[in-house]
């Protein structure tokens, strides 16, 4: 068990330790989801006369989950995924001490990290313009957690069934996640949704990360309250993150025989 957890740590301290070099992916990771945030919370404030710290505590679960997770723990394990295909690291594994259940894991603990620095970022910025946090913290970071799964679980599907190059990262994020974003409530609020197109929105779970989260923190909502979206979400996470170790097994079959 010991050999799983050090071989896991080291595949994602050289993700993580290639990422610090690269410094560019980090920098957007951070930038972006803090000009959404800023964004967000002027448009509220203005619109909706909320004051400063109540706007910056309702988009706060709107940055983290449809800008700052989305592109880093989606959008960054399908570049993961395909940048080891092109450098031919799948084909040193093979001939490696290295389990491919702990590259596996490796890839998710290294994104979930990046997460977790991501939610220390927003959250700090809505903490310091005095915005409350009323829930659980230890709830919210379980929606945090399944939400980090179901992106990676999806990027591990995308990256290894439809991505072969770099230049396919960009296009097929864009072309899966924006619409995606949209129906879960990212950029315009569900409040503005027809009935029709509301329960499709219902079936994304982007709609029900954002509506838990915002749950927690704006409403104080407890674990009754969130049960539904909760329930959602822990039930997509499994499932994207056996769709994602099929996958990926899959990919190491194809990888075998090139």
């Amino acid at each position: 068990m010991m050999k799983y957890w050090y071989e896991t740590v080291a595949v994602a301290q050289r993700i993580l330790t290639e990422l610090i070099r690269r410094r560019r992916s980090l920098i957007s990771w951070g930038v972006f989801p803090i000009s959404i945030l800023v964004i967000n919370s002027i448009i509220s404030a203005e619109k909706a006369k909320l004051s400063i710290a109540d706007a910056y505590a309702q988009s706060a679960p709107l940055a983290l989950m449809g800008a700052a997770l989305f592109f880093s723990c989606l959008g960054g394990s399908v570049a993961t995924v395909v940048a080891e295909r092109e450098q031919q690291t799948l084909k040193r594994l093979f001939i490696s001490p290295l389990s491919g259940t702990s590259y596996f894991l490796g890839i998710f603990l290294a994104h979930g990290v990046i997460g977790l620095v991501q939610t220390l970022i927003v959250y700090g910025i809505t903490a310091a313009v005095g915005a409350p946090f009323r829930g659980a913290i230890w709830l919210a970071g379980l929606v945090i957690l399944l939400s980090v799964f179901a992106y990676v679980g999806v990027g591990f599907i995308l990256g290894t069934q439809f991505a072969r190059r770099t230049e396919d990262v960009n296009s097929l994020v864009a072309a899966f996640g924006v619409p995606l974003l949209i129906l879960g409530g990212a950029f315009l609020p569900i409040a503005l949704f027809p009935p029709n197109l509301l329960r499709v929105a219902k079936l994304n779970p982007i709609y029900h990360m954002i509506g838990a989260l915002n749950s927690i923190a704006v409403d104080g909502a407890g674990l009754v309250q969130i049960a539904s979206d909760l329930q959602y979400l822990a039930g997509f996470a499994l499932a994207m993150l056996m769709g994602g170790w099929l996958s990926y097994q899959r990919m190491l079959r194809v990888e075998r025989r090139l």
